[in-house]
């Protein structure tokens, strides 16, 4: 991820913008381009520590921002509990099995769900749990 390094930060997409701590933020920064084709816009160079305090990621027309934990900042490692990241996609299935295959853990397969839509979940190895949705696929 070091060709973004010391480039100006670039302008947030989203009306809400999630801002995950996890341990390794610019491995998993690498990991959501292999499992969702996300776009790196930014990252700050490591601290002596090797943490990075920011990276910025595009991911499906949003921005998401990721840094490592800072305790000392008021900035520790909690882990991720009780939310999801939902991703809007034309093809659930695809982009559950692009994300499985890149190493996240499938813990619900595509089903085509009671209010309308296929539907998925998905955990990536710094604990965030994803969501994919979208249209039932023709003949389903």
């Amino acid at each position: 991820m070091a060709e973004a390094q010391g480039t100006p930060p670039e302008a947030v997409k989203g009306g809400i913008v999630a801002y995950l701590n996890v341990e390794g933020a610019q491995k998993a920064g690498e990991f959501y381009r292999k499992a969702f084709g996300a776009e790196l816009v930014h990252v700050y160079p490591p601290d002596d520590k090797g943490r990075t305090m920011h990276v910025h990621v595009h991911i499906n027309g949003n921005s998401l921002m990721l840094s490592d934990p800072y305790p000392e900042h008021g900035a520790g490692y909690v882990p991720a509990a009780g939310f999801s990241l939902m991703q809007p996609v034309c093809d659930v299935d695809t982009a559950w099995q692009r994300a499985v295959d890149a190493g996240c853990t499938g813990n619900m397969k595509p089903e085509d769900m009671f209010w309308g839509n296929r539907y998925a979940q998905a955990k990536d190895p710094f604990g965030i749990q994803w969501a994919f949705v979208g249209p039932k696929a023709a003949g389903r």
